[in-house]
């Protein structure tokens, strides 16, 4: 049996290797971690390409946002899916994927001797482009997805909780609250239409999926306390520290510290020093694995233990997401589902509020040059409606060009 289907707005299927080829460049552009990710995506496939609309695009980061895992690489398995199938999902993993992983597994084999990057000029500018994108995706979220005083409320609300609860507990507490809120009070007797989303899942296969990410879930950990097979305990930690975080790449740094550092796989001087290198690259945080997996102390390591650990950290994604996009498209366009998700996507666009505040504002404007960088870039981006890789390249020419004028 398989999902209803329909056409995406732009009513195109498209290749692997058009996919691939535009995540590949997001992954090397796409700074400022995952808020600032969703602002790209949104930016790229709603506003430019067209792939799927507004409230589609929000519906599906209100999932990632129930899932654990890394919620932006989630979003982007999901695009890539609706353009080209499966092969897309992939396509969209490995293109927003490998620019970080090579450049921490570069990183990991001793490349990262340069230096300190944390105070570059080029660096601090394509953080302050990443404030210009959050406030971009809130500016046209809002408009979209908080047009009356009742979802602005929402909104705003769920924006001082996430402030004030700075966890994933925050933001979770937060959409279920407004999912409430938008059932008891956000309902209509008309209901908006709601576009089917191109999911090339059958629910055989979602079971299926479901019940392959439980089994490795506990089946991991028996197997390698029964071999003490070095590779089998790899695994075995990484794919429960995929399967177990909520939040986000910032959130798992703690689960993998306490995976490796105390076992004595790597010392926590190297640890730290590679959490230091995944700052200052694009794409996802969770590619740290890859860093991990080169610099462990015992075989494999290497190349070989790199892609071991990154396979095994995004593999729970991926199960997770087969096993419930099916039955999200399905409830997505049910009356009372609907009322649920104005309230959700009020709440989304309040935690994009939140964190263009904390960790975006506050990591990257610190003086008025900064925020006049910020400003240019936003005027860029929504009004003469510039390319975001181009207001990259620019925010960093335009960062170092301040630090020498000083």
């Amino acid at each position: 049996m398989r999902v209803d289907v329909a056409a995406t707005p732009s009513k195109e299927r498209g290749s692997f290797l058009e996919v691939l080829g535009i995540f590949l460049r997001l992954g090397v552009t796409s700074f400022g971690g995952p808020i600032a990710h969703l602002g790209y995506f949104r930016s790229e496939f709603v506003e430019r390409r067209k792939w799927l609309d507004e409230a589609a695009y929000t519906d599906i980061i209100a999932l990632c946002q129930f899932l654990p895992g890394p919620a932006s690489s989630q979003v982007g398995i999901i695009l890539g899916m609706l353009r080209a199938g499966f092969a897309g999902g992939l396509a969209a993993w490995i293109g927003f994927t490998l620019p970080s992983a090579l450049a921490l597994i570069a990183f990991a084999y001793g490349v990262g001797r340069l230096g300190d990057l944390s105070h570059v000029a080029w660096l601090h500018g394509l953080k302050i482009v990443a404030v210009a994108v959050v406030a971009q995706a809130v500016w046209g979220m809002a408009r979209n997805l908080c047009p009356d005083r009742e979802r602005a409320t929402i909104a705003v609300a769920a924006a001082l909780l996430t402030l004030a609860v700075p966890s994933a507990s925050g933001q979770i507490g937060a959409i279920v609250a407004g999912g409430v809120i938008g059932r008891l009070l956000l309902s209509s007797g008309t209901d908006e239409a709601t576009t089917p989303l191109a999911i090339p899942v059958g629910r055989e296969v979602a079971i299926a999926s479901l019940t392959l990410f439980s089994a490795l879930l506990f089946g991991l950990p028996m197997l390698a306390e029964a071999t003490a097979d070095h590779t089998v305990e790899l695994m075995s930690s990484f794919y429960r520290s995929g399967s177990l975080v909520f939040g986000g790449g910032h959130v798992v740094l703690p689960l993998l510290q306490q995976a490796v550092v105390p076992r004595g796989w790597i010392d926590n001087d190297a640890f730290l020093a590679g959490y230091g290198a995944a700052q200052a690259v694009p794409g996802p945080l969770f590619t740290f694995a890859a860093y991990l997996g080169v610099a462990m102390k015992a075989a494999p390591n290497g190349w070989a233990g790199g892609l071991i650990c990154l396979a095994a950290i995004y593999l729970p994604s991926y199960l997770l997401l087969l096993g419930a996009l099916p039955f999200w498209d399905a409830l997505r366009h049910r009356s009372g589902v609907r009322s649920t998700l104005r309230g959700v996507n009020a709440t989304v666009v309040g935690i994009l509020l939140g964190a263009l505040y904390t960790p975006v504002w506050t990591s990257a404007i610190f003086a008025p040059a900064d925020f006049g960088l910020g400003v240019l870039a936003f005027l860029l981006l929504v009004f003469w409606r510039t390319p975001p890789w181009l207001v990259v390249v620019l925010g960093a020419l335009g960062a170092t060009a301040v630090t020498e004028l000083a």
